[in-house]
């Protein structure tokens, strides 16, 4: 009886939780428990809730208390989604970090931590999923409403269903939909992925027999010779595999899709369509092995002996020195021990041409993250790696979110690249920096790679706050690439160049063709002109939003801006002057692409930029035709640059060094070295050495000599020195405000008021306010103020606690109106 009545107290008991809310507000807010949920709530569960007159939102519950608050009435919860927590208290702790640690609410952390269909909110879309088939019969009635209304209008809201439904609690029937796969749930609907289909092909059952199986052959061998030969691939191939593919058989048989296509229509083959993986195989087991040289094995033991005294380790090994190999190794060491791995690489494009190495060693143990998966895939390696069914993930910056049970090694690759720090929304949070934090929350260890790491790791490394390890020999001994300075100016005096392509250059890529070997060519601008300009009155077309010109690209006929978006026709007459002698200046991606067709017409050129890379698949497939030695000359921007590995490349084309040296930053030379490097590292990468040449009107530009001479160190001393003399990272840490607002004279007002207040905590440590290079963007004038801390003299914390206390006191005056502020923590 006793036992009886506690648990009616229980139930009866007041709870209250409070909740994170995808939403930038400074304070968590607390909701009142309906009784019947009172032992259904738990942290890391998601509620659909109301915030405001009438939107509803999925929160997270971070906490449960019996103290109501005080300054107002709670809410009751509308619903609960989860019968388990899908957020970790680990989780929970890393948002919290990322909030504090970058200066911004914990509601925008979870905005960008969690997939679209995980956070429903009223405005959030739903479509119909097209590419899936369902038995509508099984729909309940609710269900079977929302169908109805969704084919007869492609996309609704939340808000949308509740009208049509006449009820507001109408989230858990959208996760059922959502769960069915019979709907897609997402914020951003202008790309819809379709799934990745291929036909494999099984022997109809009858012919398992061997006598109908030899009569099938003799009337083949007499009748379709071709027919016969596709066969006997397939019981060859069926020895060693479970499932075969249409292009493997046709691949193996040597017949053509004709023969396969006449045995499916006789029935002696069942050709069935699949869903497949773009990146990975779930079934396939792990196939391959490899020892490691001398020296990767030292390496190997080496990091194993640092990890012992040190929790982060930096890798410094030139390109193509076989540093996957190493990380294959350490990744293996981890599976024995039964914990999780999650490898970061900066690219969707290296994450995308890396999966396919790794897969070979650890089958369907992997799992890939990023953004361009759509949310049914991202919401299933999300339940998995929950479930810790993947004990590799595999992932762009976003991996970071995931929810990891038992990490144990984190390895960023290419720790130097620019593309982990994340600019716009925020959290503005540089990936490899929140993994070291997210590490030492499983008690893991973090291994950094890069040919040419960020100076920041190798002063870390320097001061022994990081272990060390290095390759310095290529894998297999190859040699470093050639490398050959061409000078622009003096091939224009003496007329030897071709458009854009010195004669040197063009002499090499003539070999390459010749030898049946590929060409990558870079150039850090897309688009076919940065410039339209009037010859008469030098009038350049400005982009309507930005403070920025626009650029040309004619397979659009189009000007573009690439910060906001905004298109316009390019105009044949000048709309200052009138004059017809409009000209293009300058040269990106797609100009280069279009001159080269026209020197060389029979060379298979492709182009590898955003532009190119916008659908789903694209990328993939010109790895993969690059790769399969379909494509002769690869054009791109700095995709090209970045950890890809082709066997077939042995000559790269640097079209203009000098766009990358003649940058406005104090990381200009640092970044410029970087580039140069890894573009020359996709050069000669096996048997053979490759040859850069580098096209510059500066040929005896420092950094230019120190990337001929791979002398890492000669340029780290240098620049260190500067940025010590100049007050530059790692020395000092840098916080940026920038202040926006769409009327110039109130963001001028309102930054120097900001500014002023800063002045009197911080003295000349505040710099600023200054128009940014690009002063306006999307219509919003900028100001920026930098704020610059000795490392060792100041509290970050307790300065990041001023400059909110100023932000928040400067958001209650009357000037604020309108204006948005932009903390951003460590900002390059």
């Amino acid at each position: 009886m006793l036992e009886f009545a506690e648990a009616q107290h229980i139930d009866r008991e007041t709870l209250f939780v409070e909740v994170i809310l995808p939403l930038a507000i400074a304070k968590n807010y607390t909701y009142r428990v309906p009784f019947e949920m009172n032992k259904m709530v738990a942290v890391g569960k998601r509620v659909v809730v109301q915030f405001g007159k009438s939107k509803l939102y999925t929160a997270v519950i971070a906490s449960i208390s019996r103290l109501a608050p005080e300054k107002y009435e709670a809410k009751y919860i509308i619903d609960l989604l989860d019968e388990h927590p899908v957020i970790t208290t680990e989780q929970l702790q890393f948002w919290q970090w990322l909030a504090e640690y970058y200066m911004c609410y914990v509601g925008e952390v979870m905005n960008a931590a969690l997939p679209s269909a995980l956070k429903l909110a009223s405005e959030t879309r739903i479509m119909l999923n097209k590419g899936f088939e369902y038995d509508r019969s099984v729909l309940h009635d609710k269900e079977f409403l929302i169908v109805e209304a969704l084919d007869i209008q492609p996309e609704l809201t939340v808000s949308d269903i509740a009208k049509l439904l006449g009820q507001k609690t109408v989230m858990p029937i959208l996760k059922a939909l959502f769960e069915k796969n019979i709907i897609n749930i997402s914020e951003e609907v202008s790309e819809r992925y379709k799934p990745r289909t291929r036909t494999f092909i099984t022997l109809n059952p009858i012919y398992h027999n061997q006598e109908n199986l030899k009569e099938l052959f003799n009337i083949l061998e007499k009748r379709a010779p071709k027919q016969a030969d596709a066969v006997l691939a397939y019981i060859k191939l069926s020895r060693h595999q479970k499932s075969i593919s249409k292009n493997e058989l046709i691949e193996e048989s040597g017949a053509g899709a004709a023969s396969i296509k006449s045995l499916v229509e006789k029935e002696v083959f069942i050709a069935e369509e699949k869903n497949v993986s773009r990146l990975y195989y779930e079934e396939e087991e792990a196939l391959d092995t490899f020892e490691l040289s001398e020296e990767q094995q030292t390496a190997v033991n080496h990091i194993k002996q640092e990890f012992e005294q040190k929790d982060v380790v930096l890798l410094h090994g030139v390109t193509s020195s076989g540093k996957t190999q190493v990380y294959i190794r350490l990744i293996e060491e981890m599976i024995t021990a039964g914990r999780q791995t999650l490898y970061l690489l900066p690219e969707i494009a290296l994450t995308t041409h890396i999966i396919e190495r790794l897969r070979m060693y650890f089958g369907g143990n992997i799992g890939v993250y990023h953004s361009r998966f759509n949310d049914n895939e991202r919401v299933e390696v999300w339940q998995k790696v929950l479930n810790n069914e993947y004990k590799v993930v595999l992932g762009a910056r976003s991996s970071v979110f995931l929810p990891f049970s038992d990490l144990g090694l984190i390895i960023v690759d290419e720790e130097h690249e620019a593309s982990y720090k994340q600019y716009d929304p925020a959290p503005r949070y540089n990936a490899r920096d929140a993994a070291v934090f997210l590490a030492n929350r499983f008690k893991a260890k973090v291994l950094m790679g890069s040919a040419t790491p960020s100076f920041e790791s190798y002063y870390n490394a320097r001061i022994k706050k990081y272990g060390f390890a290095e390759l310095t020999e290529r894998y297999g001994g190859v040699k470093l690439p050639e490398i050959e300075v061409v000078s622009i100016t003096e091939e224009t005096k003496q007329k030897t160049i071709q458009s854009h392509f010195t004669s040197v250059l063009m002499g090499d890529i003539k070999q390459a063709l010749a030898n049946k070997e590929q060409v990558i060519l870079f150039q850090n601008r897309r688009g076919y002109a940065p410039l339209l300009i009037c010859k008469i009155c030098a009038y350049t077309p400005k982009c309507i939003n930005c403070d920025v010109s626009l650029t040309y690209h004619k397979s659009s006929g189009k000007l573009h801006c690439h910060y906001c978006g905004y298109k316009e026709d390019a105009p044949k007459i000048c709309p200052a002057c009138g004059s017809t002698h409009l000209e293009y200046k300058g040269f990106g991606t797609e100009k280069v692409e279009d001159e080269l067709a026209m020197l060389l017409p029979d060379a298979r050129i492709a182009r590898m930029d955003l532009d190119t890379t916008r659908s789903r698949n694209s990328l993939q497939n010109i790895l993969n035709d690059l790769e399969e030695k379909k494509i002769d000359i690869l054009i791109g921007t700095q995709m090209v640059a970045k950890g890809l590995d082709f066997s077939g490349v042995t000559v790269i084309g640097i079209i203009n060094a000098d766009s990358l040296l003649k940058f406005p930053d104090y990381r200009a030379n640092e970044r410029s070295y970087q580039m140069l490097a890894q573009v020359s590292g996709r050069a000669g990468r096996r048997d053979k050495q490759g040859k850069v040449v580098i096209q510059t009107y500066d040929p005896k530009h420092r950094v230019i000599k120190q990337v001929i001479e791979n002398d890492y160190n000669g340029l780290y001393f240098t620049e260190m020195e500067e940025r010590r003399s100049f007050k530059y990272p790692p020395f000092y840490r840098i916080i940026n405000l920038d202040i926006k607002h769409k009327d110039p004279a109130i963001v001028n007002n309102q930054a120097d008021y900001i500014a002023a207040e800063l002045r009197k905590h911080f003295g000349d440590r505040v710099i600023g306010p200054e128009f940014p290079l690009i002063g306006r963007i999307r219509n919003y004038y900028i100001k920026s103020i930098m704020l610059k801390f000795e490392k060792d003299l100041v509290s970050v914390n307790k300065a990041k606690a001023i400059i909110r206390e100023v932000i928040t006191q400067f958001q209650t005056t009357k000037l604020s109106k309108g204006s948005v502020i932009q903390p951003d923590v460590d900002p390059y």
